[in-house]
């Protein structure tokens, strides 16, 4: 099994390098205009010709962009791996943070923000587990049945319905509902929702969405001592506060798990009903064995291996959901970050630093999964 982790470790590294250079070919390849002004502010008016070129040849050397292309990857390969990922410039994402991120470094920034999106991933996954494999389940032991028939709907509409168009539409549900009950404060806007529950200042006493941030919670984003903030809220004895930050979360959780539901779901029954048909649960049943604990101990861990190969590849859509889904709910956390440095004047060192931080995630979850997969089937172990 050590042998198995460490090769499976050392195959991550070609894959980590793969998708580093064509985030640096890809961003490389656009005019580096913005990036001048992101990074060392707007050009000079007065001073002509010459105060612009020394404006130029400054910004090129600053952000090493004088270097040959190989130096430049190198260079950029060696900063990914010593998390050197640069300091944020003046750019949109920079002024929404909160606190204001302008100048700090991105690992600084992002080590703010990632753990509000991990709670948001841990919240979604388990509704994915808690939903996809009973009814994944149910399905398959009722097969052609009204609850296999319901969940094949949950599935195509998971597997045609965005989440980006799904979370706009669950937006204006909220924005509809703020507006009917004339919530204090609120008027119905868009900008009026913060995740499920209307945004600062519409209730009254929603600490520590408004101003009067407890002292654990330093400028309303960085939680102590822990970094999460339902955790820290837990440790700080302040259970409504930290009820409050996870009831935040659950319409944007069951956005993000829907469509990973419709996948893991259909595999679920499908890799069920396969099992069932095999000679040791046909030998099963013939002895007397209850069908419930043929669907339980039989069917049901036969087909975890299944299972668990596909929520590992559903990881990277399940991770790719969070820029949208942030920034539409107001989120603070690494997604949203991510989509207001795309927004102009681009911030390079954010769009790195997030693409590398989602890259690692995705690696580092499939790895999990290798690791589990290896521990249900000792075959794999011996490939």
């Amino acid at each position: 099994m050590g042998t198995y982790i460490a090769r499976r470790l050392l195959l991550t590294i070609p894959v980590l390098v793969g998708v580093m250079t064509i985030t640096f070919l890809l961003v490389s390849g656009i005019p580096p205009n913005q990036r001048y002004i992101s990074y060392c502010g707007a050009p000079p008016i007065h001073g002509g010709a010459a105060a612009q070129n020394a404006y130029l040849a400054h910004c090129r050397h600053y952000l090493g962009l004088d270097q040959p292309v190989t130096t430049q990857w190198a260079v950029y390969m060696y900063n990914t791996f010593t998390f050197q990922w640069g300091r944020v410039g003046n750019t949109t994402a920079a002024v929404s943070a909160m606190p204001p991120a302008q100048g700090q470094p991105v690992t600084t920034v992002l080590g703010w923000l990632l753990p509000y999106t991990l709670e948001l991933a841990l919240l979604s996954l388990a509704i994915i587990l808690l939903v996809a494999l009973p009814l994944g389940r149910l399905a398959a032991g009722h097969r052609n049945r009204p609850i296999d028939q319901a969940s094949r709907v949950m599935s195509f509409s998971g597997f045609a319905i965005p989440s980006f168009l799904l979370g706009s539409l669950a937006l204006i549900a909220m924005v509809l509902v703020i507006e009917q009950y004339h919530l204090a404060g609120c008027s119905g806007s868009f900008l009026e929702v913060w995740g499920s529950w209307p945004a600062p200042g519409c209730i009254a006493g929603s600490t520590p969405f408004n101003n009067n941030y407890p002292p654990w919670l330093l400028r309303g984003i960085i939680s102590t001592p822990t970094g999460f903030p339902t955790i820290d809220a837990m440790i700080h004895g302040q259970w409504l506060v930290a009820a409050d930050t996870i009831f935040r979360m659950i319409v944007p959780a069951l956005i993000i798990a829907y469509g990973s539901i419709a996948v893991l779901l259909r595999f679920v029954r499908n890799s069920m009903l396969e099992v069932m048909n095999l000679d040791f649960v046909r030998t099963a049943r013939a002895m007397g064995v209850s069908e419930a604990t043929v669907m339980k101990r039989h069917a049901g861990r036969n087909s975890l291996n299944v299972t668990v190969t596909i929520l590992g590849l559903t990881f990277a859509f399940f991770i790719g959901g969070f820029p949208i889904i942030e920034e539409v709910f107001h989120l603070n956390g690494v997604g949203r970050i991510l989509a207001l440095s795309a927004q102009q004047p681009y911030d390079y060192g954010l769009i790195f630093g997030t693409t590398i931080l989602f890259t690692f995630l995705v690696v580092g979850a499939n790895i999990v999964v290798d690791i589990v997969y290896a521990l249900l089937d000792p075959r794999v172990r011996l490939a």
